[in-house]
């Protein structure tokens, strides 16, 4: 893709996600998605009430699965009509800011455990022209994001180990959510509150309440019946 390309790209999504921030966002994760089927997968996102495409990125490394890479990311990013909510669960991740900007990201997510010198990378995400997200595993307290919380656009909070799907939501999540919510508010920052991992139609309710701003759900969308109707069902639960 070009960079006039993803420039329009990246305008284009921006304006869509602009029109979505008085409510419950809910991204899709890809991970969960049927690979032989990926270009039908990418579609049914496009035509449904989600807001962005979350894409997991592993290593091996950092975390104990591989997902996907450049390739499959530079083809997803041709046809999604979706802002891009990139989350890197990668030893330095900083190594491919320029790529994944290149890709029209809006979000480029990173784990505060995977960048020696994090503010320094969430400077350089901003300069490549992408919001910056900062995420944290189920083992990291919210307190080590309190010299950061002003500079970051979203705070990530794990609500399972990072590396597969499917894995069961882990319950003290909720304090760490609401200790999330308090530490932005605490702070002046305005930044989102995202989750990820267990999202269900059970969880979803009390992570709302907890002061969650995305929900980012991969088995619960991507194994139902009608997935575009599970994703209308999941935003049933934000507040107007």
């Amino acid at each position: 893709m070009s960079v006039a390309g993803s420039a329009c790209c990246h305008s284009r999504r921006s304006s869509q996600l602009l029109k979505t921030l008085t409510a419950m966002l809910i991204a899709p994760s890809l991970l969960a998605a049927d690979f032989l089927h990926l270009s039908d997968e990418v579609e049914m996102v496009n035509t449904s009430a989600a807001d962005w495409l979350h894409l997991d990125v592993m290593d091996g490394t950092f975390v104990p699965n591989i997902s996907f890479g450049f390739p499959v990311l530079e083809a997803v990013a041709r046809v999604c009509r979706k802002p891009l909510d990139v989350h890197l669960m990668i030893d330095r991740p900083e190594r491919y800011i320029r790529q994944v900007a290149d890709l029209g990201t809006y979000m480029m997510t990173v784990h505060y455990e995977a960048t020696t010198h994090l503010h320094r990378t969430i400077y350089e995400i901003h300069e490549a022209g992408m919001r910056c997200g900062v995420a944290l595993n189920p083992s990291t307290p919210v307190g080590h994001l309190v010299d950061v919380v002003r500079d970051v656009d979203m705070v990530l909070v794990m609500t399972v180990n990072p590396g597969f799907g499917g894995q069961p939501f882990i319950e003290h999540s909720l304090d760490k959510v609401r200790e999330a919510r308090a530490l932005i508010q605490a702070s002046g920052s305005k930044a989102l509150v995202e989750v990820d991992g267990g999202v269900t139609l059970t969880t979803a309710p009390g992570l709302i309440e907890a002061g969650v701003d995305v929900l980012v759900t991969g088995s619960t969308v991507f194994r139902a019946a009608d997935p575009a109707a599970m994703i209308q069902q999941l935003k049933g639960f934000a507040p107007c």
